[in-house]
């Protein structure tokens, strides 16, 4: 049993015609009824039938024929697997994100990436940009998707979305009833803040637009995961900090503390997210970021 006479019997089964049939394989028609009575004789049994008017597939042909789509699909990702490892198109991308590239980016990423690339997987670790960065530099990630764009001679960026920030409040708060507050209500609230180190561009982002509504932010909390801050907004009065899209899951989510997102005005402060990797890389990462959406729009 040879691939070609598989490959023509489905062309066959396809078209139910041998003309069209032996006309989309570029093959002559006698050639295709040859590797069509070949393929019967191998399988000892008759898989089209046909006379003057008609071309049909007998029951045989109609329960050989999905496994034949099988054999021949598995032996063209064969090849695709070879030719991607001699590319160096096979392996492993190591791949940071945070919650905004979760939701916005990375889906249909690995989309594309499984349709171009199927021998490449995708090893994804959700992080803020900080703990991101120190892991690209030590060569723990292949690609990180950061706020903000590094100074780093050694990386090379691309901008793929602009996020504005949300205020997180528990329900109780006075402003959980209201769709956007001016930045400068924030003056003397308290409010629930993380070590510049975790993420320095959503830190340095929301002290200037402090700066620029003339106040000083009062941080009476400093948490480092997302999560803690909502459980804090939701039983102190305290304000948070999360990207627009972190928020509006907040306040749709049936289970988990009791928060809502409230818009931040006069400024908005926006933080632009970036794909990051390092400047001398290989064919993997270049598969990865040739499937990386153009700027996504918020």
């Amino acid at each position: 049993m040879e691939l070609r006479h598989l490959v023509s019997f489905l062309a066959i089964a396809d078209e139910l015609h041998f003309g069209r049939a032996a006309a989309r394989l570029h093959l002559a028609q006698p050639s295709l009824s040859q590797h069509l009575q070949r393929l019967e004789r191998s399988v000892g049994v008759t898989l089209v039938a046909r006379n003057s008017h008609e071309v049909r597939l007998t029951p045989a042909g109609e329960a050989f024929r999905g496994l034949a789509k099988d054999i021949v699909v598995r032996a063209e990702r064969a090849g695709q697997t070879a030719r991607a490892a001699a590319a160096g198109r096979s392996g492993t991308v190591r791949v940071g994100y945070n919650f905004p590239a979760g939701q916005r980016i990375l889906p249909t990423t690995l989309a594309a990436l499984n349709s171009r690339h199927p021998a490449i997987d995708v090893t994804m670790f959700e992080m803020r940009t900080g703990p991101q960065l120190t892991a690209l530099t030590d060569g723990r990630l292949d690609v990180a998707m950061v706020y903000g764009k590094p100074a780093a001679a050694n990386l090379d960026s691309r901008l793929l979305l602009r996020v504005p920030l949300v205020a997180v409040v528990g329900q109780e708060h006075r402003w959980a009833s209201l769709d956007r507050v001016p930045f400068g209500e924030l003056d003397g609230e308290p409010c629930v803040l993380f070590n510049r180190a975790q993420s320095s561009s959503m830190y340095d982002t929301i002290f200037s637009a402090a700066r620029t509504s003339g106040i000083r932010l009062t941080v009476a909390e400093e948490v480092d995961d997302p999560g803690a801050t909502a459980i804090l907004a939701a039983i102190k009065p305290v304000v948070g900090f999360a990207s627009a899209l972190r928020g509006r899951l907040t306040d749709v989510r049936a289970a988990g503390p009791r928060t809502t997102a409230v818009g931040l005005i006069d400024p908005v402060p926006i933080l632009d997210l970036y794909a990051v990797w390092p400047t001398d890389h290989g064919p993997l990462v270049d598969a990865f970021l040739d499937c990386l959406p153009t700027r996504v729009q918020e």
